[in-house]
């Protein structure tokens, strides 16, 4: 997913930036008020961000100057929200730009777009449709983290089609010829992380259940009945 160091031209890089920023600044909003409420939340925010960047890390050769890999994205989704995990994957993406060559820039607004904004919208957008339904707790936590990978991806595609699109067809013709390159490499991955996290939840459920119940990521009933299948 990460777009590589001066691959866009600078006026998408621009344009990405400008879309970036206002959501940086929510989020940088609303992790004071989680810091200031709750500061029992930041072990479960370290937690978050620890995978944001280890899934992320793990980068396999995809579409010339991107790449494929897990984002770990979907758990801070359903944990903090859609913002605040923007600013967590800000960190993460510029630390991997300038110690593990991984991304650049020039182009962290086009990725932070894609990685940290919109598969964590679309991922949260799926938990808050299953929270309060019969459906299991975990397979709410995989199908957001498989989405929001999946998204990620997709955002990524039409990112590099509306800046390189082809002769004929145009970005439709680009698009589809770069999310079916993401495609084998991704829907696997997607699926894999979706299982992984689940996993997670389920250790933390098995942990630290009052801090999810405290944050009202699931009711106390839901926690209860998760914690009655470990």
């Amino acid at each position: 997913m990460h777009i590589m160091e001066g691959f866009l031209p600078w006026q998408w890089c621009l344009v990405w930036w400008l879309i970036a920023l206002p959501c940086l600044a929510c989020g940088v909003y609303y992790l004071k008020k989680v810091m200031d409420a709750d500061r029992e939340a930041l072990p479960l925010l370290g937690v978050t961000g620890g995978f944001i960047f280890i899934l992320s890390s793990l980068k396999l050769p995809s579409v010339t100057g991107s790449c494929s890999h897990p984002t770990g994205t979907g758990l801070s989704a359903i944990c903090f929200g859609p913002w605040i995990t923007s600013v967590i994957c800000a960190i993460v993406l510029l630390f991997q730009s300038l110690f593990l060559a991984h991304g650049g820039l020039s182009v962290l607004g086009a990725n932070i777009v894609s990685m940290g904004i919109a598969g964590p919208i679309i991922g949260f957008a799926v938990y808050r449709v299953l929270k309060d339904t019969k459906v299991n707790i975990y397979l709410t936590v995989f199908l957001v983290t498989a989405l929001a990978d999946m998204f990620t991806y997709i955002t990524t595609s039409l990112e590099l089609a509306l800046a390189y699109p082809a002769e004929v067809g145009g970005v439709v013709s680009s698009f589809i010829l770069f999310t079916g390159i993401f495609a084998v490499t991704q829907v696997p991955l997607a699926i894999v992380e979706g299982i992984v996290l689940a996993l997670v939840f389920k250790y933390i459920v098995a942990l630290k259940p009052d801090i999810l119940i405290r944050l009202k990521i699931f009711s106390e009933t839901q926690i209860s009945a998760a914690r009655g299948d470990v």
